[in-house]
């Protein structure tokens, strides 16, 4: 997903918004976005967000310990892309900079997370504890650890304009943007439609994972999540959490579909439609994202509300990982636009 710096208002010089008051919307972004050391500046530039994801990743035990240790490192040894590797650390780093915000004071009009950031969302939303979240995580990358090799293939298109691939066995995994999907499946069948797109002249380029999420190649290793699942405890969101897997807020019946929690990898991502349900729900929105890089914040902002004006956009972490001063300063100036916005 291309990347470009997230266009923002800017606050008056009494601290006071330019424009009229907004509803503050945040994402958390998933799989595809991960980076080497990223947030590593932020770890060391602010103690309580360190504090966090350390938290977090103490769930793991050792595992946690080893992803932290290779995390921090200036040279990391372990392939990023490894689910891994990179599932536990986008929700650690989700989940901190969401917290980071809730604890501030700052109440959003929505939350909505894409794959795995969904499951961050649902924490933040008190649908579930964190340690609960880790567990159904811990567990996911278990049943996931004998999938068969897939990839994922990020494609420049409308939805319409790529439905001759799923004659190739793929799947249309995830809506991102007007003309931006993600297409999965086994990589013979992705390297095929890779194949037939460049010879119709769509650009699309391989995304980064090494399994084949939101595609039903995945469907019956995930379903093995249920009996874990029915040991959790689900509650009533205390925030409005949409899902970008229904393109509407999560129902309380629906927080307890411990099958829909365990088809959750499996399933489309809807991001788009989603966040065009919920721009035109809320009216003038700042939508604020929480979680390495601005690719959805970059989605965002071709929404007609952002390009009119009416909603912006900005994101807690530049778009590469930073140093720390770089990583502190994105922090610092977001929170001043998120405050002005309210």
């Amino acid at each position: 997903m291309t990347e470009t710096t997230d266009r923002v208002d800017e606050p008056r010089k009494d601290g006071a918004s330019a424009r009229t008051s907004r509803q503050i919307v945040v994402v958390l972004p998933g799989q595809g976005v991960q980076k080497a050391r990223m947030g590593v500046g932020l770890h060391a530039a602010l103690p309580e967000f360190a504090e966090r994801v350390d938290h977090v990743l103490a769930q793991w035990g050792t595992a946690g310990a080893e992803i932290r240790a290779d995390w921090l490192a200036e040279t990391p040894a372990i392939d990023i892309d490894d689910i891994r590797r990179s599932q536990p650390l986008l929700f650690a780093i989700d989940w901190a900079l969401g917290r980071s915000l809730l604890d501030r004071g700052i109440v959003p009009a929505a939350l909505v997370g894409h794959s795995v950031g969904e499951l961050a969302a649902s924490v933040l939303a008190g649908v579930l504890d964190l340690e609960d979240a880790t567990a159904i995580m811990t567990d996911r990358l278990v049943q996931l650890a004998d999938a068969p090799p897939g990839a994922m293939l990020a494609v420049a298109a409308k939805p319409d304009d790529v439905r001759f691939c799923a004659e190739f066995g793929v799947d249309i995994g995830a809506v991102n943007a007007p003309r931006q999907v993600v297409l999965a499946g086994a990589i013979p069948d992705i390297d095929r439609a890779a194949t037939q797109l460049a010879e119709a002249g769509i650009s699309a380029r391989f995304a980064r994972s090494s399994v084949a999420f939101h595609s039903e190649q995945i469907g019956e290793h995930v379903m093995r999540s249920v009996p874990a699942l029915e040991r959790i405890v689900f509650r009533d969101p205390a925030l409005p959490l949409w899902s970008a897997y229904t393109g509407a807020p999560l129902t309380n019946a629906q927080v307890r579909d411990v099958r829909f929690w365990a088809r959750q990898p499996a399933l489309p991502v809807l991001f788009w439609p989603t966040l065009e349900r919920v721009l035109d729900t809320t009216g003038p929105a700042l939508v604020v994202e929480a979680g390495p890089g601005r690719s959805l914040t970059t989605a965002a902002r071709r929404h007609r509300r952002v390009a009119a004006g009416e909603s912006s956009t900005v994101a807690l972490l530049p778009h590469a990982a930073g140093s720390p001063e770089q990583d502190r300063r994105a922090f610092d100036d977001a929170l001043e636009l998120i405050r002005a916005a309210a």
